[in-house]
This record gives C-alpha cells, structure tokens and sequence, in this order.
C-alpha cells in the first residue's frame, strides 16, 4: 500500500523494533510486520532474508539455528548491544524525521 521506498527505508528499523522483545525467525518477523500494520506494509520473505543478512553481517543482530522436534530448522535472531544501540539511534532519527514532515505538510504551513 505504501510507496516501495518508504518500505525500503524503514526496513532495518522495523526489523529491529521487533527483535527487541526477544528473539525471532525470519518468517514470523515478516508476519509481525503485516498484522501490525494491517497488511500496509508487506514484505515478501525473499526481501526480508538479505536485510536479515546484512543486519547479522553489521554486527545489530545475531542468529542461530534451533531444531524442534517435528518442526523444520529455523534461523532465530536477536538484538545484540550494538544492535540496541543503533536501534536507539534510527528511532530518535525517525522520531525527529516524522515530525519534521508533519510539520511542513500541516495545513497551518501550507
């Protein structure tokens, strides 16, 4: 529903707002995104790998594989402290972004 680069945009900060709580694999990150948006936002599980991926790569999240008995092999990933701190930071920035926005589409700046 969203325009693709505001999807693009947010991504890593979405992805890490939901590992914050405890750790998750790469499908249910994906599920959580479009329930909690209400399908606005979607990813397909292709897309959401490789910024998975470079996240683990950048040092902000950290995998690991867990078998269960009569389930296949997930990836589970969670926060690491570098990656808690990035997620402070993009959220004040994206904090900061939004309401910069509201301000010069508010209709008193119009």
């Amino acid at each position: 529903m969203f325009n693709s680069e505001l999807k693009k945009g947010s991504a890593e900060l979405l992805v890490l707002s939901l590992l914050e709580a405890r750790p998750r694999h790469g499908y249910e990150i994906g599920k959580l995104i479009e329930q909690k948006s209400e399908k606005r936002i979607q990813f397909r599980i292709g897309s959401l790998y490789p910024i998975l991926c470079r996240l683990e790569h950048r040092g902000l999240i950290a995998g690991r594989w867990v078998e269960r008995a009569g389930e296949r092999r997930r990836r589970f990933y969670r926060l690491t402290a570098e990656g808690r701190r990035a997620l402070a930071a993009q959220r004040s920035a994206w904090q900061e972004f939004v309401s910069t926005i509201n301000q010069l589409v508010s209709s008193e700046y119009a």
